[in-house]
């Protein structure tokens, strides 16, 4: 007699309920898998929530959907139907000492802004830097001087980077600026300045449209949690995770604190999108003292928003405008009337200051009403606004945010990577503060779908060669929309070639 035993599919214990965490519920939940997601926030989506205020919608950094990866693509038309979506035009401009710069570069508004005169200098500043590139370009400053010089760095990167990671450019990374403006160098600005728009689409800064959820990035993550939940998964809100208790070599259990005080889930497998330090600081019992010093060494940096609302004619075209003029505080202003009519009320629109701070000091914990005066004043003073325009304002707050890319960020990662992998094989990392990468949202949820494949199938995929592989990077498919740069998301047909484990 033959006896087919079925195996019980693993039970998986999912920490956080952003794009990640999500997306790794729904892959689980729908081969049938059991999983349970908990939440320390009262909201899913993490920074690509949509919050509401008397009827306002805020998206929180901004967010682009647009992907090369069709699977990311097939998933977020899966969740939403088409008539969620729409399709919007992308327009960022970048403010300076009073003029507005089209980004990407235009050659008639970058000369009529700068003059002829500085225009020459920037141009030979950019020479003299092909001639004799800066010796160290293993930092933000460096990298991008090599491509831009020397003058236009000063003026159009140096203020902004700094202004939202709040030290200086030479401690950056230099990866991250290769992620971020990716294939870009002045002359290639200018040759796209003059190419037509399709023709720009291996850049990834220089995406025409994109897709956007019409109330918000915020409707997919709602929608997927209903959907998990529905398929027989579990989200649960307000719930932080106090231990992941290890045993015989692996994770056993996860205990979490919510409403009703601590309990232990008992786990199979365990996903995980929190910050990859506390991650590692929660595990019981403890990780070695050189771990824990890795962990103590990565840093976040925080995030706020100061949403302004004027009259809808007291707004501007772009998506946003990026602040490089010193003396103010503000970093990026959203026009979230741009994003979607669906956003604002008719007749008005909101203006979203975005503030690049550190958790605890004086902007983090100022009051609302003085956050909503100093957003009203900057306003004001860069001109984007007349005196009286602003009738009414919000605060959000947004801890860890961004994860900070400084000297010695990767090797302290690279630390904590190895014990997990040695002392929790089934602990997965995944999104961008659970590992700590520059991880876009379709990274992020790549990140998840392979790891659930890693899971159920033993497939075996490297997950942390996501947004590494050049097979993978944007500008490998000049037939398709370019994928983000600006830290977004999008459309596009071309499936990643991904590395298997060694």
């Amino acid at each position: 007699m033959v006896v087919n035993l079925v195996m019980p599919l693993p039970h998986t214990v999912i920490i956080g309920a952003g794009p990640a965490g999500l997306t790794a519920a729904y892959e689980l939940t729908r081969r049938n898998a059991p999983a349970e997601v908990v939440e320390a926030d009262d909201v899913v989506g993490g920074i690509s929530r949509t919050v509401e205020r008397d009827g306002w919608r805020f998206d929180i950094g901004g967010h682009r959907f647009f992907t090369k990866v069709a699977r990311v693509e097939e998933f977020w038309h899966e969740v939403l139907p088409d008539g969620d979506f729409l399709l919007r035009p992308r327009m960022s401009r970048i403010h300076y000492r009073g003029k507005l710069f089209d980004y990407p570069l235009r050659a008639g508004n970058a000369l009529g802004n700068l003059g002829v005169v500085e225009a020459v200098r920037c141009v030979g500043s950019y020479v003299w830097a092909r001639l004799r590139p800066p010796e160290d370009q293993s930092h933000f400053e460096g990298w991008v001087s090599a491509r831009f010089g020397t003058r236009l760095y000063r003026m159009f990167f140096k203020t902004y980077t700094e202004k939202v990671w709040g030290f200086p450019a030479t401690e950056l990374q230099a990866d991250w600026a290769a992620q971020r403006i990716r294939n870009l160098s002045l002359a290639g600005a200018v040759r796209n300045a003059l190419l037509p728009r399709r023709a720009r689409a291996d850049i990834t800064s220089l995406i025409e449209e994109f897709q956007y959820p019409k109330l918000g990035p915020g409707m997919m993550w709602e929608r997927c949690a209903e959907l998990v939940t529905k398929a027989g998964g579990t989200v649960t809100m307000g719930t932080s995770v106090a231990r992941v208790h290890r045993a015989d070599g692996r994770a056993v259990a996860v205990t979490v604190t919510g409403p009703d005080g601590e309990r232990r889930i008992e786990a199979d497998h365990v996903i995980s999108s929190m910050p990859l330090p506390e991650l590692v600081r929660a595990v019981d019992p403890p990780a070695p003292p050189p771990v824990l010093a890795a962990a103590d060494a990565l840093r976040h940096r925080d995030f706020l928003t100061v949403a302004l609302v004027v009259p809808a004619d007291a707004g501007f075209p772009d998506n946003w405008i990026y602040v490089h003029t010193p003396g103010v505080r503000v970093g990026r202003i959203q026009n979230f009337g741009s994003w979607s009519p669906f956003l604002v009320r008719d007749g008005f629109t909101c203006l979203g200051l975005e503030y690049f701070v550190d958790e605890g000091d004086d902007l983090w914990e100022s009051a609302d009403d003085d956050l909503i005066a100093r957003g009203t004043a900057e306003l004001e003073a860069l001109g984007l606004v007349r005196p009286g325009a602003v009738s009414a304002g919000y605060v959000v707050r947004m801890p860890k945010a961004y994860p900070v890319y400084d000297s010695g960020y990767e090797q302290a990662v690279e630390i904590m990577r190895d014990w997990l992998a040695e002392a929790l094989p089934n602990v997965h990392p995944v999104g961008r503060n659970g590992m700590h990468r520059y991880n876009n949202q379709d990274h992020s949820m790549l990140t998840a779908m392979l790891t659930v494949e890693n899971i159920l199938d033993d497939a075996g995929h490297d997950v942390w060669e996501v947004n590494v592989e050049e097979e993978y990077h944007e500008q490998a498919d000049a037939s398709s929309s370019s994928a983000s740069a600006d830290g977004r998301h999008g459309t596009g047909r071309a499936a990643p070639v991904l590395p298997r484990r060694p």
